[in-house]
């Protein structure tokens, strides 16, 4: 039997928010972190911050690639990946 491994790729990303009440996450690779605050996941389209206050994790589906989480709302952010900026930054200053 082989061994069937997820193709994240595949997923389609969104973000469903109902009355910053309760939000759906689809398109999730991983969970990096998380806790009443914020949680921070990695997604198909990047790094995904949802901050608020008395944030719960509800349901986790990985085959799916969904996470459910309700709570206070009160941003979401992509992350990009600062240390491939500093690099540029400091080698673009040195050859100006």
């Amino acid at each position: 039997m082989e061994k069937q491994e997820n193709d994240f790729s595949t997923y389609n990303h969104g973000i469903n928010i109902t009355e910053r009440k309760s939000l759906i996450v689809s398109g999730v690779k991983k969970i990096e972190n998380f806790d009443e605050n914020e949680f921070l996941m990695e997604t198909t389209m990047g790094m995904l911050a949802i901050k608020g206050e008395e944030l719960e994790l509800i349901k986790l589906d990985t085959m799916q690639g969904s996470v459910s989480i309700k709570g206070k709302i009160n941003s979401i952010e992509y992350i990009e990946n600062t240390k491939d900026k500093e690099k540029d930054g400091i080698i673009s200053r040195l050859f100006k």
